[in-house]
């Protein structure tokens, strides 16, 4: 049977780093991850040369991975001693157009969720998937980057709260059922419409992602508004994103702009770490056994399959889930045993395990130049 690099990442989970006490895998140590045949070559990248745990790993690396995949692979280690953290630097612009380097902290991987066209719930599987992250013991931020109608303060119960200002003059994101949370809604009045030009908008998103305090953070959710246009240009030109999830509901109309969002991510270079279907069917209270797929059946999971990309899970219609959103606590954490709690859990492990082998076998993402002419 041939192996896979997904067996290989799960084996090495079973690694620990000691001072960190976490795997390689969630530290993104593991690179240049390849298996060709009976053959299974990677690098390990050390924070801290000459420690115990350098000596070690490539022997604890090769002990897993005989124990848990197969004895009979040859597994090939090397070992480098440069961290790379996927977000350390962005390059932010300044009101005189000069550029200057700003640190985003250790924002280790960047997650854009965004969709073709509005009213597919793309905020609320944002929201939802970054707490289910949280509650699966990761460091998480959430970013609402639609400046025109943010959801985030009305979805995470925060309405009328304000971030502060630190001594560094850094934004200090707000904190709200265990993750970090930042909303052009936290700033504005809420009665009021943003009526802004398009330099306007892209100053305020590259000022969310250069000049915020986070911290320590492994998966930072950007909310993006629907389409593709200053906002989603914006972010790919200020900081490299580790991938994109595209969400879509099953009907053609909705997964022809889904199409066109996967298109745009191509375009610069962001691999897409999959599709997700919401809404894919409803299934009444008293009939637990029926599924009722009202706005057609499959439709995301077809352009998965016609764009050789993952499919990471369907999210069933409930009325739950918009009463959960409405009330500031989101599914996940309101009905935790619902249908829709249970398929945003499957969505962050997929999403964890697309990660995970993105970071092991492809460079990390650039920012990107984009030209006019």
């Amino acid at each position: 049977m041939a192996v896979r690099s997904e067996q290989i990442l799960q084996a090495l989970k079973k690694v620990i780093e000691p001072k960190r006490d976490q795997n390689i895998v969630r530290l993104d140590m593991v690179r240049n991850l390849q298996v060709d045949g009976n053959t299974v070559s990677f690098t390990v990248v050390v924070k801290d040369p000459g420690s115990a745990f350098e000596k070690q790993v490539q022997e604890a690396c090769r002990r897993v991975i005989h124990e848990e995949v197969d004895r009979d692979l040859n597994v090939d280690v090397e070992l480098d001693n440069e961290m790379i953290s996927l977000g350390d630097d962005i390059t932010v612009g300044d009101a005189s157009g000069e550029k200057s380097q700003q640190k985003s902290g250790g924002v280790l991987n960047t997650i854009a969720v965004a969709s073709g066209k509005g009213g597919v719930g793309k905020s609320t599987v944002a929201a939802n998937l970054a707490l289910a992250l949280a509650d699966e013991g990761y460091n998480v931020a959430l970013v609402d980057t639609d400046i025109y109608g943010p959801s985030v303060p009305k979805m995470m119960g925060m309405e009328g709260e304000k971030p502060r200002v630190n001594d560094e003059r850094k934004i200090v994101p707000l904190e709200q059922h265990g993750i970090k949370l930042l909303s052009m809604g936290f700033m504005v009045d809420p009665e009021k419409a943003v009526v802004w030009r398009g330099p306007m908008v892209t100053k305020a998103v590259r000022q969310f992602l250069g000049d915020v305090h986070w911290g320590d953070i492994d998966y930072m959710i950007l909310d993006l508004p629907p389409g593709t246009g200053d906002v989603q240009l914006t972010i790919v030109q200020t900081i490299p994103l580790t991938g994109a999830i595209i969400v879509s509901t099953p009907q053609e109309v909705a997964l022809a702009d889904a199409k066109k969002g996967v298109a745009m991510f191509d375009n610069v270079d962001v691999p897409v770490l999959g599709i997700v279907e919401n809404m894919a069917y409803f299934t009444p209270p008293d009939l637990p056994d029926r599924k009722y797929y009202l706005f057609g059946r499959g439709g995301a999971q077809d352009l998965a399959r016609e764009l050789d990309t993952p499919f990471l899970g369907e999210v069933p219609i409930e009325q739950i889930v918009r009463e959960s959103g409405d009330d500031g606590l989101p599914v996940v954490r309101s009905h935790p045993d619902s249908a829709s709690a249970d398929a945003f859990r499957t969505l962050a492990d997929r999403t964890v395990e697309q990660v995970s082998i993105r970071n092991a076998q492809k460079d990390p993402t650039q920012k990107v130049e984009i030209l006019y002419r």
